[in-house]
């Protein structure tokens, strides 16, 4: 491919989030993940699908072509190798670094990349517990549940955080919401209700959490 646009990049990365499951991405989700009006999400997914990246699938919507989801993958990469090394090499704190990727993924070269990603000693995850595609376009595959999902009386670890606020990663981070923490679920209240948990020792407090932060957070049974 040659040198994409950052509006076609931008979207690459959204259609790729948005069908992680193996669905197709909803053209209306596409439009509220870029913040962008249906009427333009229409035309770029025909333009994008012409140049063979995206392909449509009537009444159902969109999804990535093998070469689509190679060119989102590189894209992954460099915003979360920025991630990376914000935090771990220029002090950034996790809830920062997004907005700074963001700003530096359109003009990183892949050669800065890969330096950055040498210089880490190749980082599998970023600092939200995402998994950075390599070079070769291969990612980890997973499959976590959310907090939210997690079962009563469950011990899990969390792997994962999947948010770019800043203002709610602030509350995750005082609320113990980090990978590799360990948390115990003591219960909900209902169904997409607040979750109550505590650190994974005997004597922590409770912290209830909000239905909104809880299927946010991915984890693992222990």
């Amino acid at each position: 491919m040659g040198t994409l646009s950052h509006s076609v990049e931008d979207y690459l990365k959204a259609v790729y989030a948005l069908s992680r499951g193996g669905e197709a991405a909803a053209t209306s989700a596409i439009a509220g993940a870029l913040d962008v009006q249906p009427a333009s999400v229409t035309g770029m997914v025909k333009r994008l699908s012409e140049s063979g990246l995206m392909e449509h699938i009537p009444y159902h919507g969109v999804r990535l072509t093998e070469e689509g989801r190679r060119e989102a993958l590189r894209i992954l990469r460099r915003h979360r190798i920025l991630e990376t090394y914000l935090s771990e090499r220029l002090g950034y704190s996790w809830d920062d670094v997004h907005d700074e990727a963001e700003r530096l993924e359109h003009a990183a070269s892949d050669g800065l990349i890969d330096r950055m990603a040498a210089a880490l000693k190749d980082p599998r995850h970023d600092p939200h517990g995402s998994p950075i595609p390599t070079s070769e376009g291969e990612i980890e595959a997973f499959e976590y549940l959310t907090l939210a999902e997690a079962p009563v009386e469950a011990r899990v670890v969390v792997r994962e955080v999947r948010d770019d606020d800043s203002e709610r990663l602030r509350d995750m981070a005082t609320q113990g919401l980090v990978p590799g923490a360990t948390l115990v679920v003591e219960g909900r209240e209902r169904l997409e209700g607040p979750v109550r948990l505590r650190a994974g020792t005997a004597d922590a407090p409770s912290v209830v959490v909000g239905y909104e932060i809880a299927r946010r957070v991915y984890v693992a049974e222990l």
